[in-house]
């Protein structure tokens, strides 16, 4: 079975049973501070998890491609990704358990043939917070799983959660026997031996983390799962390495054309690097992201400088970057236009920065000149410094007839990489499960500030991004040039004349046709679904959005504009404020 035929197969599934499919929408995420990326089919619908009413309803499907970078340095594995697509389907207060477990068996037997035998279960061992999930292992035995292959699990394996905080409560796991050889009497479904593949895990979202750890029952139980289509897609061909299925095969074969080097042996983890890297960067840039040295820009330029880097044990000693992704770019236009659309600005930022790096690399060439003696340490500063890669510095030691210890470089890139993962980690606690009173308030606010900038600049202007955390709000608009004083001080008087004014807002329920046509303000095409939300602020602002907003303008209180600046040709961003005591 082809990726695309499990993906058709998947979303045709649930929309017969009564499922509304949601748009794949951008890798970007709207109105949320706390994430770089979409990492998750879920991540876009935490509100609607807390209980919002979804303008498609209670049932809903999706295939929603996703970025995670927590464990980028994994990617030279046979199965690790950093971009993938996952299939995905909920329940927001709708069904429970039971159907979840009833049409995921379904699924896998009747659609997918899979052999009823080979399939394992793991379901939540409980603890002192949450009690054993006996409900969704009888639900299994009914169906015709035995209980020897029925395992109960702890939070490690079978609890998941949104963050730190917000939506989470435990899991079932649906893994399928390979059939390769136990690699020892304790080889059980969920220990990575190989033997036992995962394929689907459906959620059990009952409970909200509070900020305190305590968890508290949510408003309403949902179901939330996932299958990532190219580890299923591999699965279901035999394969245990995904750079083998369709999805990469022809940009494998470009690496190997370019390289004149075979998929095989060592050049395997440079090839799978080089080809997940470049399809996440080709498809975080035709999203918008452009590379830099702060946040999603910050993993877009780790992305491409990691490809290019990889080249080298390729002896890849031109650039080489723009010809795979053409080769990606060709390959997922179809589905994705947004690429086909992109492909000059997605090619020449690529090109761009594989420059940039390349002359990092000549500098790092000089520096390395400077030291008598290479070791550990100064390999770490080269490679930290200047992006130059651990190999290339202990060729150039073993000239100088000097060894590297690989210890004290590994032992200084665990530090640098802790320090990482747990500025990663706090970027993604909450995400938008942060429904704080502030948060309501700015993103309120950002409606009245959108609006606010029209009556002043002219309709010209239209919102290209937010982010908002409880201090603040950051609004990127399209206008050519510096706002004036005036200007700022007109925009900002308005706001807060509104917010005096007490305005109720309104929401409603309607087709995107329909928004536009009564002059709802919407310009985030492929993020919306046919129906949208239509939030109203009085007579003043109609705007599309997912919420979360205050109940009438006076609960903001009063606003202040803190700066403004260029963040790109035609592009200004505004920073505001809620000013309190004034």
């Amino acid at each position: 079975m082809t990726a695309q035929e499990l993906k058709e197969k998947f979303i045709s599934f649930f929309v017969k049973k009564r499922h509304k499919k949601l748009p794949n929408v951008s890798l970007v995420p709207e109105n949320d501070p706390t994430a770089l990326f979409i990492n998750s089919g879920m991540h876009p619908l935490v509100p609607y998890l807390l209980g919002e009413p979804h303008p498609l309803g209670k049932r809903l499907v999706s295939n929603q491609r996703c970025l995670r970078t927590q464990d980028i340095d994994e990617v030279r594995n046979m199965m690790h990704l950093t971009f993938f697509e996952m299939l995905g389907n909920w329940s927001l207060g709708d069904y429970w358990k039971k159907e979840a477990i009833e049409w995921s068996w379904e699924f896998l037997i009747k659609e997918l043939r899979l052999e009823p035998k080979r399939i394992s279960v793991t379901c939540f061992a409980g603890d002192k917070d949450t009690p054993k999930d006996e409900e969704a292992a009888k639900v299994w035995q009914k169906i015709g799983i035995p209980k020897q292959r029925i395992y109960f699990l702890g939070k490690k394996d079978n609890w998941w959660a949104v963050g730190e905080t917000g939506p989470c409560g435990p899991d079932t796991e649906m893994f399928y026997d390979t059939g390769k050889k136990k690699c020892g009497p304790k080889c059980r479904p969920g220990d990575n031996c190989g033997k036992y593949f995962e394929m689907w895990n459906d959620v059990f979202m009952e409970f909200d983390r509070l900020p305190n750890g305590k968890l508290e029952k949510l408003k309403q139980q949902n179901i939330d799962t996932g299958m990532g289509v190219e580890r299923t897609t591999a699965m279901l061909q035999g394969k245990d390495d995904v750079y083998q299925t369709e999805l990469f095969t022809s940009i494998t074969q470009t690496i190997e054309k370019i390289s004149g080097k075979k998929y095989q042996g060592k050049n395997k983890k440079s090839m799978r690097i080089i080809a997940d890297h470049l399809r996440a960067a080709s498809f975080a840039i035709g999203d918008g992201v452009m590379s830099s040295n702060v946040e999603a820009g910050y993993i877009v330029r780790r992305l491409i400088r990691r490809a290019v880097r990889y080249g080298r044990p390729l002896q890849i000693n031109k650039p080489f970057l723009a010809k795979i992704a053409e080769e990606i770019i060709d390959q997922y236009s179809g589905e994705y236009f947004h690429l086909k659309k992109n492909k000059s600005k997605i090619i020449r930022e690529l090109s761009a920065e594989e420059e940039r790096f390349n002359k990092s690399l000549e500098r790092g060439l000089r520096e390395i000149e400077k030291y008598k003696v290479l070791n550990g340490k100064s390999a770490f500063y080269l490679y930290e410094t200047y992006g130059f890669p651990l190999e290339m510095t202990q060729e150039i030691a073993q000239e100088r007839g000097q060894k590297i210890k690989k210890g004290v470089f590994e032992k200084e890139f665990k530090k640098h990489q802790e320090l990482s993962k747990k500025g990663v980690e706090t970027k993604f606690a909450g995400g938008l499960a942060d429904h704080s009173e502030e948060v309501t308030k700015l993103h309120t606010t950002t409606h009245l500030l959108h609006q606010a900038l029209r009556d002043v600049l002219g309709d010209h202007v239209q919102q290209v991004g937010s982010n908002i955390t409880p201090k603040r709000l950051r609004f990127d608009f399209t206008h050519p040039e510096k706002l004036t004083e005036a200007q700022m001080k007109k925009v900002e008087k308005i706001m807060n004349e509104k917010i005096k004014a007490n305005l109720l807002v309104k929401i409603k329920t309607m087709t995107l046709a329909e928004a536009k046509k009564k002059g709802a303000l919407a310009f985030f095409g492929e993020k919306y679904s046919d129906k949208v939300k239509v939030y109203m602020i009085g007579g003043y602002s109609q705007e599309v959005c997912g919420g979360p907003h205050v109940k009438s303008t006076k609960e903001i209180g009063r606003v202040k504009i803190i700066k403004e600046k260029a963040v790109g040709a035609g592009r200004r961003r505004i920073y505001a404020q809620l000013a309190h005591g004034s």
